[in-house]
């Protein structure tokens, strides 16, 4: 029988429909004999090995020379050449030290998609066994070829996507491949024609997938590239990493720089020969004024800042892997985030219980057992705590989970949800050891996904030897003929069931996960039917609850014009139940499922996503395209996940967020970040510190440019007026500042701690410049401070400390008119510095003196600037002499200029800016 592809099969998403015989037929083997090795080897040879494909990786030297593409590398290795020009080596090689630290950087922030590749394929099972002409064999995993019959029991790894034949008790653990934490129970007779989510196809077995209960037989479908995992690795090769708003900001910035570096310089050296300048001397004026443009510190001071918040950062439990990733969370507008464990506890937690026809509602959370158990409705007495007594005792000790107390508080063995009802009984006081003891177990009947009960025999209690049981409400109720009530066992009548299934149906519309609880008593030891004739005691209904403090964060995200939006594997319910709890769903807010997902075009989704704030039941699939959706609205989005279905959302996403607790390898390998806590709450604490860098980052950069551009003004102009040889600035003198008296405030200026509405503005969109019309009014402003301070300190140097002649008879200013011009220069911008603490308020708002590191970083260029002036030795290097009191009482109010006309502008601008947001609101 000629064999087909498997992928012809059906399409890769619907392999779970139609019947086994057709699949066996459409492969052309025989269930009890498997492959002939002949065959085995020619599928082996077409569909080529069991592995997940490997990209040709980068060489390390082209990665290395694309890190020299950057515009402000450009200009710096510039700079770097002017200064080694000049003989200034020292200078030269700081450029170039922070050229080469940029980019070693960048070198070992990329290759982050052969690292997740790289996991996926650890994740692999290295053998399978399989039935081959007859036989079972044990053969490496990559041998297996679609049409293989596999042979698995519990704790193997499913070597490729199969198609169940036979299965007995069978669970696979999935929670790498789709999130969901519970073992995902199996079922071979499972036929449907709807359209299925991962998760929910129950006759199918996926690759790297582990087997955690009982033991089947499959049909091998989908080998190395075309299984799920092999799509994802895919996914994740295909996806390329797009530049940062920061990257594309200071790239923009950079190439402004160089166009006006360009031009200055020129028109310079232009104007100062056609005015009869020398050639040379224009030309080291023109050099001068290079230097002057190039911000020689910025690369640096950004580098630093952004490690620094990375520490911040760590230190609050998030792990940013990427530097530029931590200005990027600043620019987040749409956080997607999964459900379990990061806007929930991870921790299922029994909140009412159904008693006696009492409903009970339980405090507390998570598996601790602190909380109380009150009546809600119905009344109390002490006939009524029996029955609750009896609905405890039954939830403790049909159980197989253990709950002690660690060195880090509570710690569940087993099933979450047999550990809620746990912890929930200790709130009662009945303890599983201590009942137990007491009341020895005789045997047990497991769960399995047929009965979909659970049943033990213990002995000891009042009516003797009794059965236990545990299951879905409605077959519970189904196998009970009598109830115990707060008057006895009475017999179970229609009115009575309709009320169980009404207290079943008001527990499931909040989203609770609801269990039933019934015994019966066998007087002669017989254990046969004890799941039929039961006596029914109770309900439980439970839900991971929410976190609260995820819910103060979402407040929060409100506040900052950032949208929360839920992206969950749990059904629809649930998930709206738990986002209305945490205030994520707004009204007007809709909840997408899957399938609905599915059915739409991209077109669909990019409008659907505008006003969608929950999806339930996805595919790994619809993460990426939600991702891409958003994106197309031109929202900077952050998605979180966990599993490897998660890897190629996460690393699509502006910003991925992988979990540090429940997270893979490989979603830890895509992510941008790590949230160590898997904490919702933590992302946006990120986010609010992405916003502090970047703020912090316009800080400096403005402060930094106002500076260049004053500098320039003070040469240009200068010579315009005064004549080519009369440059107040030399160039060693602009390297002196701005690598060494300007970027120590600017360094403090990236430690400034949040303003306090900073998680109060919107998001600032993609296509924000950080050169803005506010920041370019602000340079303006204070360069013209700057000129109007220095050249007046200039003149005022020249009248008093006179000119000089040099060897070719050119009149040049004195040593003292440089030295006043410098000197000023350098104070105006360490005054001014305070000043650039805040774009928006007053330094007297904020306190002039209440950053550390600014104080500190001014105190060292103060110093500095002393040593300049006053130690001997290095008066010739940097044209320079002593000043005395006299100097001092001129050169310290022109220095105060730039910082009144910093604080002026701040009060006038943003005063006429509030007048116009209120207008407009």
């Amino acid at each position: 029988m000629n064999a087909s592809s498997p992928d012809s099969v059906a399409p890769a998403e619907r392999s779970y429909e139609g019947t086994r015989t057709a699949l066996l037929t459409h492969l052309g083997v025989d269930p009890a004999v498997g492959l002939s090795a002949g065959e085995a080897s020619a599928r082996l040879e077409r569909y080529g090995p069991n592995r997940l494909e490997t990209e040709a990786k980068t060489p390390l030297w082209r990665r290395i020379l694309e890190q020299f593409r950057d515009v402000m590398v450009i200009i710096l290795i510039i700079a770097a050449i002017i200064s080694g020009f000049l003989g200034d080596w020292i200078e030269a090689l700081i450029i170039l030290a922070i050229v080469v630290v940029n980019a070693i950087l960048g070198v070992v922030q990329e290759g982050r998609a052969e690292e997740a590749v790289a996991a996926l394929q650890n994740m692999s099972s290295p053998t399978a066994r399989v039935l081959r002409d007859g036989r079972q064999e044990v053969l490496p995993s990559e041998e297996i070829v679609p049409g293989d019959i596999l042979i698995l029991e519990a704790g193997d790894i499913v070597p490729a996507d199969a198609r169940l034949l036979e299965s007995s008790n069978l669970k696979a653990d999935e929670s790498a491949l789709t999130g969901e934490s519970v073992p995902v129970e199996k079922d071979a007779e499972f036929v449907t024609e709807e359209v299925l989510g991962i998760g929910d196809r129950v006759n199918m077995l996926f690759s790297s997938t582990s087997l955690t209960y009982g033991r089947g037989r499959a049909l091998a479908l989908r080998t190395g590239p075309s299984s799920e995992m092999g799509r994802i690795a895919g996914r994740l090769t295909a996806i390329k990493q797009e530049l940062t708003p920061l990257q594309v900001g200071l790239n923009q910035l950079g190439r402004y720089l160089a166009v006006f570096c360009l031009l200055v310089v020129a028109l310079t050296f232009v104007v100062g020969i056609l005015r009869g300048g020398d050639i040379f001397s224009m030309f080291m004026t023109s050099v001068s004024l290079a230097v002057a443009a190039i911000p020689e510190g910025l690369a640096a001071v950004v580098t630093i800042v952004l490690a620094l918040g990375m520490n911040r950062m760590a230190e609050n439990n998030a792990i940013v892997k990427r530097l530029l990733a931590v200005e990027t969370l600043g620019s987040v507008n749409v956080i997607c985030s999964d459900k379990t464990g990061t806007l929930t506890q991870n921790e299922m937690t029994v909140t009412r219980l159904y008693a006696g026809d009492r409903v009970y509602q339980v405090t507390g959370s998570g598996y601790a057992p602190e909380g109380t158990i009150s009546v809600l409705d119905g009344g109390s007495g002490e006939k009524d705590g029996q029955v609750l007594d009896r609905l405890l005792l039954i939830a403790t000790l049909c159980n197989e989970a253990v709950l002690r107390e660690g060195e880090n508080g509570w710690e569940m063995i087993g099933d979450p949800t047999e550990g809620a009802l746990l912890s929930a009984a200790a709130k009662h006081g009945f303890l599983r050891a201590d009942l137990e003891a007491r009341y020895p177990r005789r045997g047990d009947l497991p769960f399995d996904s047929e009965r979909k009960m659970m049943t033990v025999f213990h002995d000891g209690l009042p009516e003797g030897e009794l059965s236990l049981t545990k299951g879905a409400p409605d077959i519970i109720a189904d196998r009970c003929t009598s109830i115990l009530t707060a008057d006895g066992v009475e017999p179970l009548t229609a009115a009575r069931r309709e009320a169980i299934l009404a207290a079943n149906s008001a527990f499931a519309r909040t989203a609770l996960r609801v269990l039933a609880f019934a015994y019966r008593v066998h007087p002669d030891g017989d254990h046969e039917g004890a799941e039929e004739g039961m006596t029914f005691v109770g309900l439980t209904g439970m839900i991971d609850p929410a976190r609260p403090e995820a819910r103060d964060a979402i407040a929060v995200c409100g506040q900052a014009g950032i949208r929360p939006v839920m992206i969950t594997g749990d059904y629809r319910d649930t998930a709206v139940a738990i986002a209305r709890d945490l205030g994520l769903m707004r009204e007007g807010d809709g909840v997408l499922v899957g399938s609905e997902l599915e059915a739409m075009s991209d077109a669909e989704l990019a409008v659907a996503c505008e006003h969608t704030s929950v999806y339930a039941r996805v595919s790994p699939e619809h993460k990426v395209r939600i991702v891409e959706a958003l994106q197309s609205h031109g929202h900077i989005s952050s998605m979180t996940g966990d599993g490897v279905n998660d890897a190629p959302a996460l690393k699509r996403a502006d910003i991925g967020v992988a979990m540090g607790i429940t997270g893979t390898e490989v979603a830890k390998s895509a992510a941008d970040m790590i949230l160590m806590d898997d904490n919702f709450a933590t992302i946006v604490s990120a986010v609010e510190q992405g916003r502090v860098i970047y703020a912090n980052i316009r800080k400096f950069v403005g402060f930094l440019l106002s500076c260049n551009v004053g500098e320039i003004l003070v040469i240009f102009i200068t010579i315009m007026v005064m004549g080519p040889d009369m440059t107040p600035l030399l160039p060693i003198q602009l390297l002196w500042l701005n690598l060494i008296t300007d970027s120590f405030p600017a360094l403090a200026l990236g430690r400034e701690e949040a303003e306090p509405d900073v998680m109060e503005q919107p998001p600032r969109r993609r296509t924000d410049k950080i050169l803005n019309r506010e920041m370019i009014a602000s340079i303006v402003v204070q360069a013209v401070a700057i000129f109007g301070a220095v050249f007046v300190a200039f003149r005022a140097g020249l009248a008093r400390y006179g000119t000089m002649i040099n060897t070719d008879g050119r009149e040049l200013p004195s040593q003292g008119a440089l030295t006043f011009a410098f000197v000023t220069l350098i104070a105006a911008e360490l005054l001014r510095a305070f000043s650039n603490r805040s774009e928006h308020y007053s330094v007297f708002r904020q306190g002039m003196f209440s950053n550390p590191t600014m104080n500190r970083s001014i105190l060292l260029a103060i110093g500095l600037t002393l040593a300049v002036v006053y130690l001997p030795f290095l008066n010739p290097l940097f044209h320079t002499i002593p000043l005395g009191p006299a100097d001092w009482a001129i050169i310290l109010p022109l220095a105060l200029l730039p910082f009144v006309a910093g604080e002026l502008f701040k009060l006038i601008y943003h005063r006429d800016l509030r007048r116009r947001r209120a207008r407009r609101s």
